[in-house]
């Protein structure tokens, strides 16, 4: 019966996990509830999960991510990077393996959205599609998380399984050697072929061009005699319907950004607005203003110079997700105007105000030049322009990279446990001013921590209750005629199916029990069927729901959500040619 439960649990998560409009870690604490009050999860045991090896050294791995992204070391790399020319070949080349490397120590996210800026900016200067550019990368991040244990979560939570069963969990670079052939393979596929089978979308040169923006921006002044002169800006809304945006105000020369609602409109003010031809005749007629002819008055107003446009891409995390313009109140809370919305292949730019957020979207932002990184990171996004260095970056460098190399060396040679080296590691990069205060715990991905800590006991359910057991007593039975390479192989196309669907965390905790159970049914090491579980839970390369990078490079690449077969599925079958034999190799059964 308790096994009955756990299924019907599972079959629950799966299709809110598909369905994708509650957020990941809510549908594991839903899983989570159920189980408890359905007495298979001991209420004692139901938080135990955010206490686990697995949640403490992912956090501490995402700060440090962090505090080396701070340091500049990878924004000092890309500068290298953009010495390889126009030649597409080389750039996906440079860029894929410097985005592995930097995915094999630090958040795979997190070294994707350093890169991005780079591939947007060379595949603007040399006029190749950034939809050749940014799914290779992507596709990359999560090749080189593959070779490390602290590359991405998967292999954290497979290392604590190995602990649990075998008394000694997998070492800092025990998933090195079958890792670097996965990647290497599938990098040359991406580099030299995958990227032939994607859509060519053209390049934009700049955010002018990617939003046009300029053709639904204008000048409207507010004159003598006008029936709107001496109302505020709310009071507009009641005077005219017509569906028009008021970005900012020309005062005697002086420019308004995001003016107050409460302001009240002055004979010879210009409003800077945003609307269709149709919508702006409305408007005109409703209020008694009329177009301010000639020059444009915004551009040469005093405080000009410090508006900046930016383009931003949405997190899977972000707290605009779900809401619409309206909703989120961006010019009040955050001083920014919200231009366009760029989703897929698709540019909106009129009537934003009712369009839901979703993750991947790029947001056309208008604020003042020297809040704008600031005010990107609040609302939850990544920026899509390339930043200086920060000053003194090569003493951090060196530094951070010390702290890092240290908590390695502690963790090889077995002085310490990984979640309390990198713990420590973490905190003396924080004392050390490496990371700012403020970014310790804006840099920890909290929903991924929370889908973890209640996963955790789902998983631990699904062994206790029988089902693991169960389901590996399917496999074992569907092939039992089969030789046990081809079973594991069978586990591994499963996981990776099951990956592109889930987020991989919750894949690998659900699926480890299984392939553990699969070994010991036939009687051969859980070792290569651990690792199997690790592949297969870090490619997801069919869909962009499978993990944040294909997510994030979804609006700025233009891609469908079909898009990612063309070359993630040829790439999945190359990663089991190669994955097999390579697990096989280096761990026997």
């Amino acid at each position: 019966m308790q096994a009955t439960l756990v299924y019907l649990t599972l079959f629950l998560v799966l299709i809110l996990f598909a369905w994708g409009r509650i957020r990941h870690d809510f549908v594991a604490l839903i899983a989570l509830f159920v189980l408890v009050i359905a007495g298979v999860v001991p209420p004692a045991e139901a938080f135990s999960g955010f206490g686990h090896p697995a949640v403490i050294t992912v956090a501490a791995v995402l700060i440090i991510g962090k505090a080396l992204e701070y340091s500049g070391l990878v924004d000092l790399l890309g500068k290298w990077v953009m010495r390889v020319g126009d030649n597409l070949l080389l750039q996906i080349s440079a860029m894929s393996l410097l985005v592995a490397v930097a995915s094999a120590f630090m958040n795979n996210v997190g070294a994707l959205a350093i890169m991005m800026p780079v591939a947007l900016h060379m595949a603007r200067k040399s006029g190749n599609p950034p939809s050749y550019l940014l799914m290779p990368i992507a596709f990359a991040s999560l090749l080189g998380g593959m070779t490390t244990l602290i590359g991405t979560p998967p292999n954290i939570i497979i290392a604590t399984f190995r602990a649990d069963v075998a008394a000694a969990p997998f070492g800092m670079f025990s998933f090195t050697p079958v890792g670097i052939f996965l990647a290497v393979g599938g990098m040359l596929f991406t580099s030299f072929i995958g990227w032939r089978l994607l859509p060519r979308r053209a390049a934009k040169k700049s955010e002018k061009d990617l939003f046009d923006i300029d053709d639904y921006m204008t000048e409207v002044k507010v004159k003598r005699d006008a029936k709107a002169r001496g109302v505020t800006l709310a009071e507009l809304e009641d005077i005219s319907d017509a569906r028009v945006r008021i970005l900012g105000l020309v005062h005697k020369n002086k420019r308004i950004h995001a003016p107050d609602e409460n302001l009240v409109l002055q004979t010879g003010d210009i409003l800077i607005v945003e609307s269709d031809t149709e919508a702006l005749e409305t408007f005109l007629g409703d209020t008694g203003f009329q177009l301010a002819a000639g020059k444009q008055f915004r551009k040469d107003a005093e405080g000009s110079k410090d508006i900046a446009i930016s383009e931003a891409v949405l997190m899977a995390d972000s707290p605009l997700i779900g809401q619409t313009a309206s909703d989120a109140k961006m010019r009040n809370r955050y001083g920014v105007n919200l231009l366009a919305v760029a989703r897929r292949d698709e540019r909106i730019r009129l009537r934003l105000n009712n369009i839901k957020f979703r993750a991947g979207d790029v947001l056309l932002l208008q604020g003042r030049r020297h809040m704008m990184d600031d005010v990107i990171s609040s609302l939850g996004c990544l920026p899509l322009a390339r930043r200086g260095l920060r000053l003194g970056y090569e003493k951090k460098i060196a530094l951070s990279l010390s702290l890092f190399t240290l908590s390695i060396v502690a963790v090889v040679a077995g002085w310490l446990p990984v979640q309390i080296s990198f713990s420590i590691a973490a905190v003396a990069m924080v004392l050390t001013g490496l990371l700012p205060v403020r970014e310790v715990y804006a840099s920890v991905d909290w929903p991924v921590i929370v889908l973890l800590g209640a996963m955790i006991p789902v998983g631990a359910a699904l062994e206790t209750s029988g089902g693991a057991q169960q389901i590996a007593g399917f496999i074992l039975h569907v092939g039992h005629s089969f030789p046990a390479w081809m079973t594991l192989a069978m586990l591994l196309i499963i996981t990776m199916f099951l990956s592109d669907i889930l987020n991989n965390a919750a894949t690998v905790v659900l699926m480890a029990p299984i392939g553990i159970s699969v070994a010991q049914g036939l009687a051969v090491s859980i070792d290569p069927f651990l690792m199997a579980v690790a592949v297969g839970g870090s490619c997801a390369f069919l869909t962009p729901i499978g993990h944040q990078s294909n997510t994030l490079v979804m609006g700025p690449g233009g891609y469908k959500f079909t898009d990612y077969w063309r070359m993630g599925l040829p790439l999945e079958i190359l990663i089991v040619l190669i994955g097999v034999p390579a697990i096989l190799t280096f761990w026997p059964l």
